[in-house]
């Protein structure tokens, strides 16, 4: 019998709202497994050839390469702050948080083939400083393991891959039994993935809100004010990005929300009105305004500390 697979309502909100993003970033990771010293590490302790392995760092930990290798772990952070995970390859995005991912990316892009190129501009001076300098390689230098320039910069990249979230609705001549156990898989997996979604916006609505009404506090310094008696306190610092990133989650959410939460979109609304006119520079200057936000995000808070709309 032609059982036709609907496809679950929430996958195709996740299609329409948003896209896979993958950004892969290669680096040349300067280590290679010397055999040779192995077997003298294992000989000399009277073990076993087999029981360890010796991993020369062929630049030891050099600057302008480290540098690279950390700016990999900058960008993944970047990328896992600005999407949703959506399976070991790929995260999920938001189409109304395109312009502002591909604007970021592009910068992040240029950065890192900056310190790319200022990498392989001393990279043969590097590999001699490895060769003959007290802080190199020693005896356990090998010309070999270094390639040269010009393959070198191969083994470097950063790229991003987009793609649209998977619509098909497939059609099988099979029985109702295994029509039925399909069907269900795949809707449990679109639920999956949209409870996963909801969850980590959510925590993210929250923490930003908690960070803000943090930083609008005060913390108390311990001296005590000779006239009045009271202690003394201190503003807590106010950071432009915190409000920044408040705003954007403000205007992201307004036009993505995949189960139309109304509890959501109350909270986004609340915070979107709280810090209407506001930036991180007005919080730091007025007192009235740093206790007028703090008091708002507090009150929604206290209304939203957790959210029930997945």
């Amino acid at each position: 019998m032609n059982m036709e697979l609907q496809k679950p309502k929430h996958l195709i909100s996740l299609a329409t709202s948003g896209m896979l993003v993958h950004v892969d970033v290669n680096v040349w990771s300067a280590t290679k497994q010397d055999r040779g010293i192995s077997n003298e590490v294992t000989t000399a302790k009277k073990a076993d050839q087999h029981a360890g392995k010796y991993v020369k760092n062929l630049l030891a930990d050099h600057p302008k390469h480290k540098a690279i290798v950390n700016y990999r772990q900058t960008i993944y952070n970047w990328v896992k702050r600005r999407t949703y995970r959506w399976n070991n390859a790929q995260d999920y995005l938001p189409s109304v948080d395109m312009p502002k991912f591909k604007q970021e990316y592009n910068i992040h892009e240029a950065s890192f083939h900056k310190l790319l190129g200022e990498f392989l501009n001393e990279y043969d001076s590097i590999v001699s400083d490895m060769a003959f300098k007290q802080s190199g390689m020693g005896d356990m230098f090998d010309r070999n393991d270094y390639p040269a320039k010009e393959e070198l910069a191969s083994k470097f990249g950063v790229r991003l891959f987009v793609s649209e979230v998977p619509m098909s609705d497939f059609r099988c001549a099979i029985s109702n039994d295994i029509a039925d156990d399909l069907f269900t898989t795949y809707s449990h997996q679109a639920q999956e993935i949209v409870s996963h979604v909801m969850v980590e916006q959510q925590t993210r609505f929250l923490d930003v809100m908690k960070s803000i009404s943090h930083c609008c506090g005060v913390d108390e310094t311990g001296v005590v004010d000779a006239n009045t008696g009271e202690t003394k306190t201190k503003k807590r610092k106010i950071y432009d990005t915190t409000i920044l990133k408040a705003k954007e989650m403000c205007e992201s959410f307004k036009e993505f929300n995949l189960t139309d939460s109304p509890e959501l979109e109350e909270a986004r609304g609340l915070l979107e009105r709280a810090l209407e006119g506001v930036d991180a520079e007005l919080i730091r200057e007025s007192d009235a305004v740093r206790t007028s936000v703090k008091e708002d995000i507090d009150s929604i808070l206290g209304k939203f500390s957790s959210f029930s709309c997945v």
